[in-house]
């Protein structure tokens, strides 16, 4: 697949982070098209499946040659619970609602999603290689999928499923691409090496590298917290938003696929393609990375 430099994730269709309009959404995702954006991700578990159903009616007038469809499986939830089952018949009858809800006859990318909580259940990391990624090998196999993938906050799990699994053709890693973590530019090397296609998510650290700050939820530990606003702050005191410096950094290794943000709102999708399409203030860069000092790299579980 040859996919945009800048992808756009569902995620925020679902509602996850505030209550969205559909309209809006619908809007949020055609901008994201026309903007040239050919790379959409998504996952049953954002919104409890309402992302999904939203992207769906959201696809019906756009050309299914216009973009590559990424959903995900292993991970849900029903009425604010998390759930997990990373077993294969329950993987692959995901990959087909899935298709019900998004409209469409077969899936670009199904990802294994959030391998670190399977390291948690009976049968560890070894079941999504024993188990998981042959049944989805089976549906490439019959044309339902085409690519088969994993994801996962945590580098570690990536690699070790990649090295053991050759069913693996990419894997999506978050929050560690951006301007306070960038401890994925250490492992492109072994990506590269096991033939494995790299897409970087969440440029804005999930909040962190924001005006507005993180969520309530957000797991950083608070020193991080601390050192992200002080780079905020310095950022609009000279007039160049810290998301905007954010989004630039993200977008800047070549080596990377694609990377994925995610809004509802068309203002903020045409807004964050026109930063992905410039250079990077490397000054400014650097300002903000010794502003974060030992704070830089600093991650947290997943949750």
């Amino acid at each position: 697949m040859m996919i945009s430099h800048l992808g756009f994730g569902a995620s925020s269709l679902g509602s996850v982070f505030h209550e969205t309009k559909l309209n809006e959404s619908i809007a949020a995702v055609e901008a994201a098209i026309d903007g040239g954006i050919n790379f959409i991700d998504v996952s049953p578990y954002y919104g409890y499946y309402k992302a999904e159903t939203v992207l769906g009616q959201a696809l019906r007038n756009i050309p299914r040659g216009k973009y590559y469809l990424s959903t995900k499986v292993g991970r849900y939830g029903e009425d604010g619970h998390n759930t997990w089952d990373y077993s294969a018949e329950r993987v692959t009858c995901s990959v087909y609602e899935s298709m019900e809800r998004l409209g469409l006859d077969y899936i670009d990318l199904i990802n294994v999603h959030d391998i670190e909580f399977q390291a948690a259940l009976p049968g560890g990391l070894q079941k999504v290689v024993d188990e998981t990624l042959p049944a989805l090998a089976e549906l490439k196999r019959q044309g339902v999928v085409r690519h088969v993938g994993i994801t996962d906050l945590q580098l570690a799990n990536l690699k070790w499923v990649a090295e053991r699994s050759e069913v693996v053709e990419s894997i999506l890693n978050f929050c560690h691409y951006c301007l306070c973590d960038d401890a994925l530019a250490d492992e492109l090397d072994f990506f590269e090496q096991h033939g494995v296609g790299v897409v970087n998510a969440s440029p804005l650290s999930m909040g962190l590298l924001s005006q507005r700050g993180v969520p309530s939820w957000h797991p950083a530990p608070r020193p991080l917290v601390e050192a992200c606003e002080r780079a905020a702050a310095y950022c609009a005191a000279k007039g160049f938003p810290i998301e905007r410096l954010a989004m630039q950094f993200a977008v800047s290794n070549p080596r990377i696929a694609s990377t994925l943000f995610s809004s509802a709102n068309p203002v903020n999708v045409k807004r964050n393609i026109e930063w992905a399409n410039e250079e990077p203030e490397w000054q400014l860069v650097d300002e903000v990375k010794r502003i974060l000092g030992n704070q830089q790299r600093v991650t947290w579980a997943n949750t």
